[in-house]
């Protein structure tokens, strides 16, 4: 089943306004937007859509306080689409939209939506380092550290769902969607990956009491390092609150920077995830702060020497 990866995610929320100026600022580009919600894409053409709780074009909301309505992941192709109506099919109902996608749900409750994907080819380079001993990625007079450039979210990298059995939600995703488990948090977490992509994890499940069950956060990928600590620099800047990072993680390898959203969730910027094959063998590891980040910066209002002392000052 050749499955990309997510294309998007849908929300049923309390503040549409808020969530405008949020996706907006985070950098996502807004298509369609009104009063009433809209679509918010990153580079790639995967996106945000949001609508008002009440609108009764999403589906019904869980029993939960999670906002998510609806995980739509992109597919390869026509034959993928059909080969997952048929193994769901077996004992859900799954229904064909008037778009030719189709929706179902997975064993937790979440709405699943697959449909041919909208992601765009990307060319977009990823960010150059210089290291000694190594041929240059930046040759003579290149400069790396630009104040004042843009970078924008480029692809929906993942999404981390709170479920009150990970186990039996990850059979549902290896068995039925053809997923692999990269790595696990023993008896709490399953990094997920699709047969599309090579990305380290495009779903992680998270073991919760069932009142927690919804979303926990999601991420777009950014072109590196760089990129994620100044647009998470600039989003600290506009008044949005940090809740986890800047930092890097153990398994993946992917920088991170999380905020609080109006989504009802956690919202991170990433950048530079690991890639793996069929070949890798899945890691696993209690769930402890030393597995969970490699390091964690805090961050902090900048700062210069302040030179000489006053003239008149004792020194």
């Amino acid at each position: 089943m050749n499955i990309l990866g997510p294309d998007c995610l849908v929300f049923g929320v309390d503040d549409v306004s808020a969530c405008v100026q949020f996706f907006t600022d985070y950098g996502l580009t807004p298509i369609g937007v009104s009063e009433s919600g809209g679509r918010f894409e990153a580079v790639d053409g995967t996106s945000i859509v949001i609508a008002r709780r009440d609108d009764p074009s999403l589906p019904a909301p869980m029993e939960t306080g999670t906002m998510l309505r609806k995980t739509i992941y992109g597919v390869a192709d026509r034959a993928t689409l059909d080969a997952i109506s048929d193994e769901l099919g077996r004992d859900r109902d799954v229904k064909r939209l008037a778009d030719g996608s189709i929706e179902a749900c997975d064993d937790m409750g979440f709405v699943l939506g697959f449909q041919i994907t909208v992601r765009r080819k990307l060319n977009a380079p990823g960010e150059a380092s210089n290291s000694p001993g190594s041929k240059p990625a930046r040759g003579p007079n290149v400069l790396g550290a630009n104040a004042d450039a843009e970078h924008r979210p480029l692809t929906l990298s993942h999404v981390v769902y709170f479920v009150p059995d990970q186990a039996k939600a990850a059979r549902f995703y290896v068995d039925r969607l053809r997923f692999r488990c990269t790595d696990r948090f023993t008896d709490a977490g399953s990094f997920l990956q699709p047969a599309g992509t090579l990305d380290h994890h495009t779903l992680f499940l998270i073991q919760t009491p069932p009142f927690m069950k919804g979303v926990e956060h999601f991420t777009f990928h950014l072109s590196g390092p760089t990129a994620m600590l100044q647009c998470g620099s600039r989003f600290v800047a506009k008044g949005y609150q940090s809740y986890w990072g800047p930092g890097r993680h153990k398994f993946g390898s992917n920088w991170f920077w999380y905020f609080n959203s109006p989504v009802g969730c956690h919202v991170e910027y990433d950048a530079d995830m690991d890639l793996h094959d069929d070949t890798w063998v899945a890691r696993e590891a209690p769930m402890q702060v030393d597995e969970s980040q490699i390091f964690l910066f805090q961050h902090r209002e900048k700062w210069a020497p302040g030179g000489a002392p006053p003239p008149g000052e004792a020194h």
